[in-house]
């Protein structure tokens, strides 16, 4: 039997919250908080969040046949994780994610690090996140509104250096559990079109875009996020 784990990044509410019409949709799922997001202490590399996770799931007692659905650095996660204990991993769907290191906005991270020193920065950078969730509806964006003032633009800034590094171009071609890559075409920052070199270098892989959506898209699309995963679950059977 598959277990499902969410895995956050530092956008929508930076904690498992993000993914809350998951969680309603399939019981029994999973969506850990990160350490350094509401409390304990950030890891410095993917690899070490790998680590991180992989030891909450032993935990868990969950070893095996997991299918693992994050976005940004939670997407990151999970194709460490299927790359590095692929007998582990049944199944990938990745949302807002690149196998290389991102290019950044001139002062995207100066703006969380003014935003940590200097009160009206740091309501410039509130007023940025709820931009940034626009395609989420009211109601939850206004719950991680209030998870994202609890976890910071620090953490958030530690987040996108730690993406930042992630570079797995020279192993991709190893992945050997099935993906789904999901983009919202939407994203008020127009993100360079990473999934679909993610795409192009994994056969099989599936790619989905979807409108009306831009960063989160299993906050903004939710249905359609649920289903692409279910489908990838009934195709795993």
């Amino acid at each position: 039997m598959t277990q499902l784990v969410f895995i956050h990044g530092p956008g929508a509410g930076a904690c498992g919250e993000g993914f809350a019409h998951q969680l309603d949709h399939f019981p029994g799922s999973l969506a850990p908080t990160l350490p350094g997001h509401l409390s304990g202490v950030a890891c410095t590399s993917v690899e070490r969040y790998t680590d991180w996770l992989r030891g909450w799931l032993w935990s868990r007692d969950c070893q095996h046949d997991l299918v693992l659905v994050g976005f940004t650095l939670g997407a990151c996660i999970a194709l460490q994780y299927a790359l590095d204990y692929p007998d582990e991993v049944k199944g990938l769907v990745l949302m807002t994610v690149s196998m290389r290191p991102k290019e950044r906005a001139a002062g995207t991270l100066d703006m969380r690090l003014k935003a940590a020193r200097e009160p009206e920065a740091y309501q410039k950078w509130l007023d940025f996140q709820r931009h940034a969730m626009m395609f989420v509806d009211p109601e939850l964006r206004e719950r991680l509104m209030e998870c994202h003032k609890q976890v910071g633009p620090m953490s958030q800034h530690d987040d996108l250096v730690v993406i930042d590094k992630f570079d797995v171009r020279d192993r991709i071609s190893t992945l050997r559990a099935p993906l789904v890559l999901i983009r919202g075409v939407d994203d008020p920052g127009a993100p360079p079109e990473y999934e679909l070199e993610i795409h192009q270098a994994v056969p099989g892989s599936r790619y989905v875009k979807l409108d009306d959506a831009g960063h989160f898209p299993m906050a903004e699309r939710p249905a359609d996020v649920n289903l692409a995963i279910e489908e990838l679950i009934a195709g795993l059977a």
